[in-house]
């Protein structure tokens, strides 16, 4: 079912290794030509326009943008209180991971009399984006609230597209996650509409905000590009792919199931698997016969899995897979070897990684405590998944007295003219001026 690529006996780049294994390809500038006319109807528009293009990409009317208080209140009244449970036990574990990732004022005195301090500021306000289309992500809303939360933003607003079946608003379990983690401030929107509104902002809809996170479609993604400098954003997130190094001690039903829950996501998913094992391949090659035909999404998954983007590698050693790995860096990124511990220590480039048998890629979808908004596309090469430090920003306040001004005057005046700015010069030299 994987198409497969024999690297054994090839000694290659890290930008040749790239080449070697390809992705899925999405036209994000075609999709920005697509939207620049929703952009502009948002700008200049009405909660009229949002609720017309609700009607326009969801099918739906939906009765009002921002979602009742009632509403989401009720949706958490009737959520089942399995799933109740489980929502709070991951929350919990989100909590503890990010808690640690809090960071503290630090001060630094540079010299008697000159202090710089590196302060941590929350953005004002931000927008959460979490999809609705082909799956309910409710696990999407504690990934990117509760990191904001942590961080102290004082504005938090998601939205989420209207559905048929929910009468105009968003997934019933997504209103409720909402209303667990004290989300009051809903709306019921979608694509490159919902991401234009929390840009610009709307009068009597809704305030803009600074940034705007969460997964999306490419046409969410090309909202994010374009409007991007009016907005901060956390990346533009493109197909989900899983890649999985293992050798032959590796369980081959455990390395198929791993994959193919990946290539549940979209036909363009991706499902990489780098080994040294030929009999590992061919072992996982049954399983995913077996197992892709009995599961639910077959079609979908037997799409992505036979796509361009997805491939079984064999390679010479761990060694090289590890090289193989580090150049392709992978959004979820499993490590399933016998020192798997002590080959992860070799990993510079990926989204999050995965550490042995009984650490699956779907244990960080939902309840590992890690955050699952991370990466893809190779930006995990020098991006990082989301965290609290995502909503924070450094500011440095500095603060120099007299004495160790004037300690410093003649060299910040030497650099000022070395670089032909003499203004800046003079405004160290006025200062002794006014004595």
């Amino acid at each position: 079912m994987l198409r497969r690529v024999d690297l054994r006996g090839k000694h290659l780049t890290k930008d040749q290794y790239q080449r070697e294994l390809p992705r899925a390809t999405l036209d994000v500038a075609a999709a920005m030509v697509a939207i620049e006319p929703i952009l502009d109807r948002v700008k200049n528009g009405t909660e009229a326009d949002l609720i017309s293009l609700g009607e326009q990409f969801d099918g739906i009317r939906p009765p009002s943008i921002r979602v009742p208080q009632a509403a989401l209140d009720e949706a958490l009244a009737l959520l089942d209180p399995e799933i109740r449970t489980a929502l709070e036990v991951s929350a919990e574990r989100i909590r503890k991971v990010h808690s640690a990732q809090r960071r503290g004022e630090h001060k630094v005195t540079v010299v008697d009399g000159g202090v710089v301090t590196e302060k941590w500021i929350p953005v004002d306000r931000v927008g959460l984006y979490v999809p609705g289309g082909r799956a309910v992500y409710p696990s999407s809303v504690l990934m990117n609230v509760i990191p904001a939360q942590i961080a102290e933003v004082p504005s938090i607003a998601v939205a989420s597209p209207p559905q048929v079946e929910n009468g105009g608003l968003p997934h019933p379990t997504i209103l409720a996650a909402c209303a667990l983690l004290g989300i009051t401030e809903v709306y019921a929107i979608g694509g490159a509409q919902a991401v234009a509104l929390f840009a610009y902002g709307m009068e009597g809809v809704a305030a803009k905000c600074d940034l705007v996170t969460g997964p999306g479609n490419i046409y969410v993604a090309a909202a994010k590009r374009a409007l991007r400098g009016i907005i901060g954003i956390d990346s533009e997130a493109g197909p989900t792919e899983i890649a999985v190094l293992a050798d032959k001690s590796a369980f081959a039903a455990d390395v198929a199931t791993d994959l193919i829950s990946q290539a549940e996501h979209d036909v363009i998913a991706a499902a990489v698997l780098v080994t040294d094992s030929a009999e590992l391949i061919d072992a996982v090659q049954l399983e995913l016969e077996e197992r892709v035909a009995s599961t639910r999404h077959s079609d979908r998954i037997r799409t992505a899995l036979t796509g361009i983007q997805s491939a079984a590698v064999l390679v010479d050693s761990i060694a090289q897979g590890l090289d193989v790995v580090n150049a392709y860096a992978a959004e979820h990124l499993e490590i399933q070897t016998v020192n798997a511990a002590v080959d992860a220590q070799s990993i510079r480039n990926a989204g999050a990684v995965f550490i042995g048998r009984f650490s699956p890629v779907s244990l960080g979808d939902y309840s590992a405590g890690s955050n699952h908004v991370l990466p893809t596309g190779g930006c995990a090469c020098h991006s990082s998944g989301l965290s609290v430090q995502s909503f924070l920003r450094g500011l440095h306040f500095i603060e120099y007295a007299e004495g160790a001004f004037t300690d410093i005057s003649a060299t910040v005046i030497t650099l000022a003219n070395a670089e032909d700015l003499p203004a800046h010069g003079e405004a160290i030299s006025a200062r002794f001026e006014s004595r």
